[in-house]
């Protein structure tokens, strides 16, 4: 079991862990040996998760949602198989942290009075500026 908060917590046999090849330096050593690591996670599917966080992750997940509801997570920032599939079980267990976080709704406020006045009173000051720049008539005219 993979313990995520207090209340949720995901089985591991609900993930799906597929070794691949990885892409960039290592010499022969990435055309031969499969280190990166590719997890798949059935958001749509999953017991584990309850419906407002399920919600939440699919909104937080954008492009690595797939269109049948799996969640696909790459790791390729180490050289071992192991330090990836950790680094993409550390991720998802962040991900679905954050979308298991509410977010307080946000308060309406409006500007104080002194506000409003010291940004009027800017503007005046900018205006005055720029209107000392403009060329003066001459009498010649």
């Amino acid at each position: 079991m993979i313990r995520i908060t207090q209340t949720i917590a995901i089985d591991e046999s609900e993930l799906t862990l597929e070794f691949i090849r990885s892409s960039g330096p290592g010499g022969q050593n990435v055309n031969k040996v499969a280190t990166a690591v590719q997890l798949r996670f059935d958001v749509a599917g999953s017991d584990s998760l309850p419906d407002d966080v399920r919600e939440r992750l699919v909104r937080l997940a954008g492009k690595k949602m797939t269109d049948d509801g799996s969640l696909i997570i790459t790791a390729r920032r180490y050289r071992t198989q192991a330090a990836n599939r950790e680094d993409a079980i550390e991720r998802l267990v962040a991900l679905i942290k954050k979308a298991a976080a509410k977010q307080k709704p946000r308060k309406k406020t409006k500007p104080t009075q002194a506000s409003r006045e010291r940004r009027l009173q800017d503007k005046r000051h900018r205006s005055k500026i720029k209107r000392l720049r403009k060329d003066v008539p001459s009498d010649d005219d």
